[in-house]
């Protein structure tokens, strides 16, 4: 039986943090973007904020009882700053999983073309991250890490993933969509680098048929009842 859903946030320190399922997920608002701290069993932090979160995303844990040497994994959505920008300053013992070609971004063995403006921004921004220590675990379409499934969703980067814990009840889709009081809607079109791509994505996750309740992103406010219904609303308004 999945564990009640909870709304009680919490701030302090910089940073909200939302219990979005009772001691299993964890909302880290972090003002710009959000990160996720997942807890069946194992402790993912997915997505790490930008080079400034560290402290927050090191506060905000601490108040919930953690701390970033629970961390056993790190689920990369995609690369951009306020997605990666975090990880190499929370000093993580534990692997990060992201799919390619972002994998090579984080790690910082290639850089994003220059073809299109998504790739020209994450270039002029990227001199502000520094890569991990470790070497990135690319991850495929349908890899299971733990109790997450990868579902590759690109668009708003070439290598976006979401990750798809349904014994959770959970999708966190990174910048594949932006919610607002319940409501999806795709990621914009200025800091997406296909946006028919994106459309693409969203309608091929929602025909999946996940058993998901909830749909946390990276901007705006998660939904946290019928998730799936709301995801195959979205499709079907992108058709």
């Amino acid at each position: 039986m999945r564990r009640r859903r909870l709304l009680d946030r919490r701030s302090g320190g910089g940073v909200v943090t939302t219990p979005l399922i009772d001691g299993a997920v964890w909302q880290l608002d972090l003002g710009m973007v959000n990160a996720f701290l997942v807890d069946d069993g194992e402790v993912t932090l997915v997505d790490a904020g930008t080079p400034r979160s560290p402290d927050d995303i090191r506060s905000s844990m601490a108040e919930i009882g953690y701390e970033p040497s629970d961390v056993d994994r790190v689920l990369i959505t995609h690369y951009d700053l306020d997605h990666v920008g975090g990880i190499t300053g929370l000093d993580l013992d534990a692997p990060i999983y992201v799919r390619e070609p972002d994998a090579s971004y984080v790690e910082g063995s290639a850089s994003p073309s220059l073809t299109n403006r998504k790739g020209l921004f994450q270039r002029v921004v990227g001199v502000w991250l520094t890569p991990p220590d470790e070497p990135s675990h690319r991850i495929e379409d349908g890899d299971s890490i733990g109790g997450f499934d990868a579902h590759a969703t690109p668009g708003h980067t070439a290598g976006h993933t979401a990750f798809v814990h349904e014994g959770l009840g959970i999708a966190l889709v990174g910048d594949l969509v932006r919610g607002d009081d319940g409501v999806l809607s795709p990621s914009p079109s200025p800091m997406t680098r296909s946006t028919a791509r994106n459309a693409r994505s969203i309608r091929e996750l929602a025909g999946r048929e996940l058993d998901i309740d909830i749909v946390a992103m990276g901007h705006g406010d998660p939904v946290v009842e019928g998730g799936a219904a709301a995801l195959a609303d979205l499709a079907r308004r992108l058709e």
